[in-house]
């Protein structure tokens, strides 16, 4: 699985716990993120990070900021994109079971690197259903992308 981070200066003080969980599952990361804990814009690195699942070259991402909202709210708004905040095991799960979910936002002043670390393994572990719902309701989601 290729995955793709990014981090703004409120995610810098988590991404090394993010990248040492890929590394530990064996990925290594595609880092799109900041290499400082110097202000960036959040929209910008979602954006960045969000592209590369859309040219093809990732197949999920990870994005961190200082709670994991703001980042989930601008890539949402990315076509194509369905994101999440995972701050709990069942939530990262759930989100790629039911909703196809491709990013997880986390919060670097929510959880701790333990806690990251198991929702990444959620995430990345599980696999979209096959039940005709649960595609239905993501079919559903492309539609209203279209509008």
């Amino acid at each position: 699985m290729r995955v793709v981070i990014g981090n703004d200066h409120a995610g810098f003080s988590a991404k090394a716990a993010v990248t040492a969980a890929l590394r530990n599952l064996g990925i290594e990361p595609i880092d799109r993120g900041t290499d400082s804990d110097a202000p960036v814009d959040f929209p910008v690195i979602s954006r960045n990070v969000c592209s590369a699942i859309q040219e093809g070259l990732a197949d999920r991402a990870i994005l961190v900021c200082g709670t994991g909202v703001g980042a989930s709210m601008a890539a949402n708004r990315i076509p194509g994109i369905r994101a999440f905040v995972g701050h709990d095991t069942y939530s990262a799960r759930q989100a790629v079971e039911h909703d196809d979910a491709n990013v997880m936002c986390l919060g670097a002043w929510i959880i701790g690197p333990e806690l990251m670390r198991l929702s990444i393994e959620a995430f990345l572990s599980a696999e979209f259903s096959t039940s005709e719902e649960f595609r239905r309701r993501v079919g559903m989601l492309a539609e209203m992308e279209k509008r």
